[in-house]
Parts: C-alpha cells; sequence; structure tokens
C-alpha cells in the first residue's frame, strides 16, 4: 500500500522523478583528496542512498576557477579529471535509487589568495570578507568574460559526469556579491540597479545553457534576504528571485536567509544548539509563493516532525536535512520502517561543520560518518560465539560501547557510579541552552533498552565486581577528574568547572575563569556563571579565546559574554593561587612580557581537562590476555583486535575517551566503536 506521508511522496523536479522529499543540501565535508571527490567522498553520499535519501547534493562550493582557491576542502570543477570521479559517485548514488546533483561556485572574496596558485582573489569591488580576511582584486572586464566561461566548462563537466543537475551557489559567494549592495559599489554596467547587478548571473546562466541544453536541471541556492542593514534587502531578494524564475532559466531555488561575511551572521544561517527549529522555514514558504517553482531548503531542520510540516503545509517541495542526515544517514529508510524512534537524533552542537576547518567533518556521535569505508552505520549480528561485555562508565564511550556490543548480540553489563548515565554530558546540561546535547544519551539508552543491556547504577565497579560477571571483554570509560595539578601551589583553593556546573561550589561575586582547554567546558561555565550574576573576567594563555571552539559556535557564548560585561585576558599562564583575607590571588606568568601578574577574585575557577580515572583499569591489567595493549594498525585501518600478551589473561581489556587522556565526545565514542564493531 502506498504511503501517506507527505515525506515519502514522490517528486517530480522536469524528467526527473525524485523517490521521496528528503533532501541533504550542498555542503563541503572537506574529504577531497587533491580536489577530487574519491573514494571516501563516494561512500559517505552513497551511504545517504543506501539510507533512501531522495537527493543528495554534493560539492559543497565546487569551484570553477584556479582563481577561486579551496577555502574548505572543495571540489575541482575546473579540472577535466574530476569527471570520472563525479561518475563513479553518481553511479554509486544512483544504484541505490536517489538523486544526486552538485553545487558550483565561484567564491569571489570568501577564499584566500594565500594558496593554491596565489593568484588575486575576484569580487566585484574591492572590498574585504571579515570572515576569511583577504583583500580581493576588483573584477575587470576581462576577469568577467574568462569566469563566464569557467562556469559553463564546469556545467558541461557535471553533465558529462552524470550527475543529474547543478545549483549555483548565490549566498556569499561571486554571484551574489553582484547582487548586494554591501559588496557591489561598481558604478559600471554591473553596478547600481538592481538589473544591473543581476547582469553577470544572468550572462552566467545563458552560457550554462548553452553547454549543457535547456533540459538539464539547474537550480540556485540563494540568498533572498541578507538580513542585514547593509546588504541584500527582504524585498530586492524576492524580487531577484522572480526575475530568475521569470526568464526560464533555473528549475528551482534552494532559499538562504542571512549572511555569511561574519561568523556570527554565519551562526544565524547555520544555527545551531540553542537557536529555534526551522528559523527560517516561514520565509521560505513565502519565497515559495512568489518564485511559483520547486523550493528546497535546510536550516536546522532537524526532526521528522519538522519535516513533515514543511512539505504538507506547502513550506517546501524538498526538505533539507543535512546535519541531521550527517548523524543519520538512514532518516528516510527508518520512516519507512516506521522507526523514526531509532533515528539518531542531530542535537545542533556543529561540530560538522566547525570540524571541517580543522580538517574534516565529523558528526559529534556518529563516528561512521565520513568513515564508511572502515566503521559500519549499521551493526550488525556477530556470526562467532556470544561474549559477555563488561563496561565500566555510562557517558558518551561507555554507552557506544554497551550499544556496539548489545547490536552484535552480546552479553553486555554496564556500571555506573552515579544513579543516572551521562557523565561529563549532565555537567553541560547544567546551561539550558545547550540541554540538547542530552539527546547523545537518551538515544543511546533506548538503543541499549532495546537490546536488553544490563545497567547496574550507583556502584562504584571494584574489579571483584568486574570479575564476577566473568566477562570475555572489559571496556573501562570510567571518564576523568578535574585536573588542577598543573598549580604550583593552591590546588585546595580552587574551585573546579565541575564544581560549578554540577552545582557543588556557589557562582557569584566576582570570579575569574583560568580557561588553559580552549574548548566548551570553559566556555560553557563562563556563561553558567554569567547567568548566574557573577563579574566574571576570563584568562587563557592562548592568544585567541577558545581556539577550539568552532565558528558557528562560539558566537552564542560572545553574545552571552557581551551581555555580561566578560572581561577577557589573553596570554597569561596561572601558576598558584594563594589567599589574601577573603579573595583569592592567581599569580600568572607573561611568557612575551617575562613578567608575573597577580590578579584576585572571590573565587578562581579552573578548566585544565582532566586526568584519566583509571585506577580501576591497573587493577584489572594484569588478568587481562593483551594486557589493555591497543593494536594500533588494526584500529587505524578497522581490523579487529587480536593481540595477545598474557596467554593466561581470562578477558580482553581496553580503556576509551577520558578514561585514556582528556579529549572529546566524538573521541570518546570513536574509541568504542572502532574496538567493538567485530566482537
Amino acid at each position: 500500500m502506498a504511503s501517506t506521508d507527505p515525506l515519502l511522496q514522490p517528486f517530480q523536479l522536469k524528467h526527473l522523478t525524485i523517490r521521496n522529499r528528503f533532501l541533504s543540501t550542498a555542503h563541503e565535508p572537506a574529504y577531497t583528496e587533491d580536489g577530487m571527490p574519491r573514494d571516501r567522498y563516494r561512500l559517505y553520499h552513497a551511504e545517504k542512498a543506501k539510507g533512501g535519501i531522495g537527493l543528495t547534493m554534493i560539492g559543497g562550493s565546487a569551484v570553477v576557477a584556479p582563481d577561486s582557491p579551496q577555502a574548505f576542502g572543495n571540489i575541482l570543477l575546473y579540472k577535466d579529471e574530476v569527471v570520472p570521479w563525479l561518475a563513479r559517485l553518481a553511479d554509486d548514488v544512483h544504484e541505490h535509487g536517489a538523486a544526486v546533483m552538485i553545487q558550483m561556485t565561484h567564491l569571489g572574496r570568501r577564499t584566500s589568495w594565500a594558496k593554491s596558485d596565489w593568484l588575486p582573489i575576484l569580487a566585484p569591488s574591492p572590498i574585504r570578507e571579515p570572515a576569511h580576511r583577504a583583500y580581493p582584486k576588483a573584477m575587470e572586464d576581462w576577469d568577467i568574460a574568462r569566469v563566464i566561461s569557467a562556469y559553463a566548462d564546469a556545467a558541461e563537466r557535471v553533465q558529462a559526469a552524470g550527475l543529474d543537475g547543478l545549483e549555483l551557489e548565490c549566498y556569499g559567494h561571486l554571484l551574489d556579491q553582484f547582487w548586494s549592495p554591501a559588496t557591489n559599489h561598481r558604478d559600471d554596467n554591473y553596478g547600481g540597479s538592481l538589473d544591473n547587478r543581476l547582469r553577470f548571473t544572468f550572462e552566467v546562466l545563458d552560457a550554462i545553457r548553452k553547454r549543457v541544453g535547456p533540459d538539464f536541471i539547474v537550480g540556485a541556492r540563494l540568498v533572498c534576504d541578507e538580513d542585514w542593514d547593509r546588504g541584500l534587502s527582504r524585498e530586492e531578494g524576492l524580487a531577484i528571485v522572480r526575475k530568475l524564475t521569470a526568464s526560464g532559466q533555473i528549475d528551482f531555488v534552494n532559499v538562504i536567509r542571512g549572511h555569511i561575511d561574519t561568523e556570527e551572521g554565519l551562526s544565524h544561517v547555520i544555527p545551531g544548539m540553542g537557536y529555534k527549529s526551522a528559523p527560517h522555514l516561514e520565509f521560505s514558504g513565502e519565497v515559495r509563493q512568489a518564485a511559483g517553482i520547486a523550493t528546497f531548503h535546510a536550516s536546522r531542520i532537524q526532526d521528522v516532525a519538522t519535516a513533515r510540516y514543511a512539505i504538507s503545509a506547502g513550506k517546501l517541495d524538498m526538505v533539507g536535512m543535512t546535519r541531521a542526515h550527517l548523524a543519520d544517514p538512514h532518516i528516510a529508510s527508518k520512516v519507512m520502517q516506521g522507526r523514526e524512534a531509532d533515528i539518531r537524533p542531530c542535537v545542533g552542537m556543529g561540530y560538522c561543520i566547525d570540524s571541517i576547518y580543522g580538517g574534516q567533518a565529523v558528526c559529534i556521535h556518529n563516528a561512521a560518518t565520513g568513515r564508511e569505508g572502515l566503521m559500519p552505520h549499521v551493526i550488525a549480528k556477530t556470526s562467532s560465539a556470544l561474549k559477555k561485555v563488561v563496561v565500566v562508565g555510562a557517558g558518551p564511550g561507555g554507552l557506544e560501547a554497551a550499544r556496539v556490543a548489545a547490536a552484535r548480540g552480546h552479553k553486555v553489563v554496564v556500571f555506573e557510579a552515579a544513579y543516572k548515565p551521562g557523565g561529563q554530558v549532565q555537567l553541560v546540561t547544567a546551561l539550558k541552552r545547550r540541554r540538547e546535547i542530552s539527546g547523545i544519551i537518551d538515544w543511546r539508552m533506548a538503543e541499549c533498552a532495546r537490546d536488553g543491556v544490563d545497567f547496574r547504577f550507583n556502584t562504584y565497579a571494584e574489579a571483584d565486581d568486574v570479575l564476577s560477571e566473568n566477562p570475555d571483554i572489559v571496556i573501562i570509560a570510567t571518564g576523568g577528574l578535574p585536573n588542577t595539578s598543573f598549580l604550583d601551589a593552591g590546588e585546595d583553593l580552587v574551585t573546579t568547572s565541575w564544581d560549578i556546573l554540577a552545582g557543588s561550589a556557589t557562582a557569584s561575586g566576582d570570579v575569574l575563569l583560568y580557561d588553559d582547554n580552549g574548548a566548551h567546558p570553559g566556555m560553557t561555565t563562563a556563561e553558567y556563571l554569567v547567568e548566574a550574576g557573577c563579574r566574571v573576567e576570563i584568562v587563557t594563555p592562548e592568544r585567541v579565546l577558545a581556539p577550539e571552539v568552532g565558528g558557528t559556535s562560539f558566537p552564542a557564548y560572545f553574545k552571552a559574554f557581551s551581555a555580561g560585561n566578560v572581561v577577557t585576558t589573553l596570554n597569561l599562564r596561572l601558576q598558584s593561587v594563594h589567599r589574601d583575607g577573603n579573595k583569592l590571588v592567581g599569580r600568572f606568568h607573561d611568557e612575551y612580557g617575562r613578567r608575573h601578574i597577580e590578579k584576585s577574585a572571590d573565587k578562581i575557577v579552573v578548566e585544565h581537562g582532566t586526568l584519566p580515572l583509571d585506577d580501576l583499569y591497573f587493577a584489572l591489567k594484569p588478568g587481562s590476555s593483551n594486557l589493555g595493549e591497543v593494536d594500533q594498525p588494526a584500529i587505524i585501518e578497522g581490523r579487529p583486535q587480536t593481540l595477545v600478551r598474557n596467554a593466561n589473561g581470562a578477558y580482553q581489556l581496553f580503556r576509551i575517551g577520558d578514561a585514556v587522556a582528556s579529549r572529546n565526545i566524538h573521541a570518546a565514542v570513536y574509541d568504542a566503536l572502532r574496538l567493538l564493531k567485530d566482537i
């Protein structure tokens, strides 16, 4: 019987039938190799096709010319050798029943000249973009002609590769840099009136259509309102949509609202944890009415219920759940199977997009994403003998270990000292804005419950407790404890970030927060202190504040710090703390000035990561067959752990996450998945 679910209805786009309304919009995960979408890139998108998606967009900003060098691992669409790689990807996606298109662009000013071929970057006018910081050249007539040809050449390559269509990137990039009064100050035929500002775009579209013909699908992901007093207004944005659609040159629009030239602006275009759900959806519905053609959109549409509303209420034709598909590429198939409750949730942490600039996109709690060649998204039952697995610790790593082992069919027991699961995630939820992170724990608890994991809460496990279970495998996921050992003196006087977030220390008065971690824990603690009414000074030995917090995540912290008049001091390293009457005094070293500075406060809070809570691991190590050793080549290559260092050992022993060293949620989850996926 055909489904009546709006999300599962086919959509006809010209000659192309898309099997359902699920869309993963174009984004660049930085999985390219030498600018080519090779195996890792292909497998990442093929997994979504296997998972039932209707349309996956690749090549978030695939670049059309050498003077648009990669900003974040972009596909080099100006090279002929890209065609066979695109063709192989398209074949794999099509084999699993999905459609695939590519987004292509010239980045304009949104990149850097100091890379690749060291060519000047281009823009309509020589106006610097704050986010990427480079100063562009104002385009000359020959630049315009050359870039138009480059777009047409790239479109021809896309068509030759067998993709189903292409999308022009028109938000924050070269095409819409011509549209916006904030970036186009020209006084020639490409500046001034709206028609003049659109001239370059229509010349690009004309050149593309001459190459690919009228039947090939061409769309635009375009800003319809820059939501900025200096930029494109809502009225002009809607006028652009009408002009583009009236031309007959495009087949769909993909709606963007906002501007991305600053990280604060980007954080509203791609909103994360703490922002409201689907903030631009109603506006996208207005654009759909104005456009009169197929309309797509993605912006913090994380759950199936919101996606279903977007289609049923006529707001969209295809609904983008892009970050949600990084968390779970099998959303569509789970909806088809009536398993919506099993969907791994996107918690909005933004680790995926923020990690692109650090190397490659990964989901905070799905370690298989981007590693499809090595890690499974679906855990298969073992065909070998069933084993007894004991996990100590019910934080993200421990719960992932339990989930994977139980999904393999093994009998799993979890010991947890606290009365509920979560570990350090429970601390984060003290800040209301970040409570969504609890979905990482809730989903794993539901998965474990389905597969019969035995939890023993309020149990501080000792070696005898573990051994009494006669385990075959023991996973130590006990995490760590706050590290104050770096201090020369005064460890007993400082308060830790854990003390503040757990509520065991009062948040009041003048507080000096020393953050030598540079990641979310320190910033979360600082925001919590501000909300509690404290007067806060953040001191860090770094040359910037919180270098481990990504571009879409730190604006929310900075907004809170601005409201709370937080003082920030850089380049000071805390060495000791002493008491002076009712105050605590921190002694800091200024390495650059080669001097010491003292600062006083009612409370000195320290965030310096954790030290492993590893007593149980070392107590169990002598009785293990591997003596706790991890075969590193095997773990890197995704192979099973088979080391034997003690022939009399009764069990394999591994420790994961912060029980090894202070890291983050993703590291703990990845440790667990790759150790247990083959047992």
